[in-house]
């Protein structure tokens, strides 16, 4: 670690200010400080095509070849000459043959005369429409073909899904099967992918016991570590878990030390709210380039976040509930940025009635925990999980969503339209 006395601290301040004292951030403002601070990862290698879900594409691939490369069939049916088709009345066509996909007819097709297709085969020369079976007749050796046909019609062009040299895949894209399958019809079979991203984790505080362990008195299990690795693991990054750190000036340096050494980015909970006078804090303001903001939000007001060495750091509250909402609303969208994800999907965002009344007081932007439902008809609702208390882990497992309650608003009465983000769009 660079060591940095407290007054340049202040001039690496990320955050634009260092002390508890400073204003109340919004969320948006609070992101957009830590992704412009976000370098993606460079090092790249390549694997092969199945083991790239879920990693990040490094560089643009363009296709190699058109798709479909022939013209084909889009349809099972019967492929003719659009000469042939009748503009009243019926045509009489006779089947001379079958184009499989894979085994194309390669016979002559003449005037008057059809090919029984299979959906994917290559149209025969001279073809150029394709009949669907169950608009066919079939009438000992010929297909029966009303009026009413148009030319070209169920048929797929050449390069009808990609031109050869199109973009199919734009660097910065978090691989998912459809991509997966849409290089694999090109036949690429490897690609180059940046690398996983090391993120650290520990946790501090000499009340925290490993699971398994009877607890004294004043003890608790270290449960925001597990939620942590939880959380990151979704994400598809390397998680370097450090355990449980004795709550000691050395102990503590040593842990920051070892982090930085080999991970993108650290993330702890706990030590970054006022009054505060742990190890975190005082190893962060000496050794580290972090500033220490209050985001406008609840739960989860305050947060840290900078460098330590080379990794970046974020520091998120200790109490569970707000852990998880800073993760989710600020380091999940920052890690996506380090992974070299070019354009994330945004939060999916809905509209619902709320069937609780909620308390609020204007001043910060609330995340609360609710179970989202959806009538037969196709609404919205939602309801309140329970306790909305930071500390409460049981109403945010029964949760299946956040409401989202805005900076201003006040309470909440049954039957108002409220927003919600859906846990299933998190990660």
């Amino acid at each position: 670690m660079t060591a940095t006395d407290h007054g340049s601290q202040a001039a690496h301040d990320p955050c634009g200010s260092s002390g508890h004292g400073a204003r109340l951030l919004r969320l948006d403002e609070a992101r957009s400080r830590i992704l412009a601070e976000i370098v993606p990862v460079a090092d790249v290698e390549t694997i092969e095509l199945r083991a790239a879900l879920g990693r990040v594409l490094a560089g643009a691939v363009h296709s190699a070849v058109d798709v479909p490369a022939h013209p084909s069939s889009a349809m099972d049916g019967y492929a003719c000459s659009a000469r042939d088709l009748p503009g009243t009345g019926t045509a009489a066509l006779q089947i001379v043959g079958v184009s499989w996909a894979g085994r194309p007819y390669a016979g002559e097709v003449r005037q008057g005369q059809c090919v029984r297709i299979m959906t994917g085969a290559v149209l025969p020369a001279a073809t150029d429409t394709v009949v669907m079976q169950e608009h066919v007749r079939l009438e000992h050796s010929s297909a029966v073909v009303e009026a009413g046909h148009r030319a070209g019609q169920n048929v797929r062009a050449v390069g009808e899904d990609m031109r050869r040299g199109a973009l199919a895949v734009a660097a910065g894209t978090l691989l998912q099967p459809a991509q997966l399958g849409l290089l694999a019809s090109l036949g690429i079979g490897q690609l180059q992918v940046r690398r996983r991203l090391r993120v650290a984790i520990f946790s501090t505080g000499d009340e925290l016991r490993p699971l398994g362990e009877a607890l004294g008195p004043g003890q608790i299990y270290d449960s925001n570590r597990h939620a942590l690795h939880g959380m990151l693991a979704r994400l598809g990054v390397d998680v370097i878990d450090l355990g449980n750190v004795a709550d000691t000036r050395d102990d503590t340096l040593r842990a920051f030390e070892a982090a930085a050494a080999e991970a993108d980015a650290i993330v702890t909970s706990g030590g970054v709210s006022v009054g505060d006078a742990d190890y975190v804090t005082e190893t962060l303001r000496r050794y580290g380039q972090v500033g220490f903001w209050k985001v406008a939000i609840k739960p989860g007001k305050p947060i840290a976040f900078g460098r330590v060495g080379r990794a970046h750091f974020f520091g998120l509250p200790g109490n569970p509930v707000s852990a998880m909402v800073t993760f989710y609303q600020l380091v999940q969208p920052a890690l996506r940025a380090l992974q070299g994800v070019t354009d994330s999907d945004p939060p999916i965002l809905l509209r619902a009635t709320c069937e609780s009344r909620l308390r609020k007081h204007p001043g910060r932007l609330e995340f609360q925990r609710g179970i989202l439902s959806r009538s037969p008809s196709g609404a919205y609702s939602v309801r309140s999980a329970g306790h909305q208390g930071a500390a409460t882990l049981l109403s945010m497992s029964d949760a299946n969503c956040f409401i989202i309650l805005p900076l201003e608003q006040g309470d909440v009465e049954p039957g108002s339209e409220v927003e919600v983000q859906p846990f299933a769009g998190l990660c």
